[in-house]
């Protein structure tokens, strides 16, 4: 069994890659550790720091970046809005989320509405 310890930070260059032992700005195998789901998919509204606008926000959902891009393709056209995928998360334009918990669930996720 290979051990999985080693140097996980550093002071001088930051977080280190657990395959190549480099920072992980610098790593060479981009090696992209497998999304783990903590509990429920969240679905909610927020408008703070975007001028007022209501974005509607998806967190928690264990796919990798290519499958998180294509559901989050899937979920704005079904809502007939843009967005974006930022560090894991899905942002779509207006409030969707009582639209986006029901596709959610239709596609096997346990989604849930959180926030007000």
């Amino acid at each position: 069994m290979k051990s999985s310890g080693g140097l996980v930070y550093s002071t001088e260059s930051g977080r280190m890659c657990p395959a190549c032992r480099q920072p992980v700005a610098a790593c060479v195998c981009k090696a992209k550790p497998a999304p783990r789901a903590d509990g429920p998919v969240r679905v909610m509204r927020e408008t703070k720091g975007r001028g007022g606008k209501t974005v509607t926000i998806v967190r928690g959902l264990p796919l990798d970046e290519a499958a998180l891009a294509a559901l989050g393709k899937k979920l704005r056209t079904a809502c007939g809005s843009g967005g974006t995928v930022r560090d894991g998360v899905l942002e779509i334009q207006g409030d969707h989320a009582d639209r986006l918990v029901a596709l959610l669930m239709a596609e096997g996720h346990a989604a849930k509405r959180a926030g007000g």
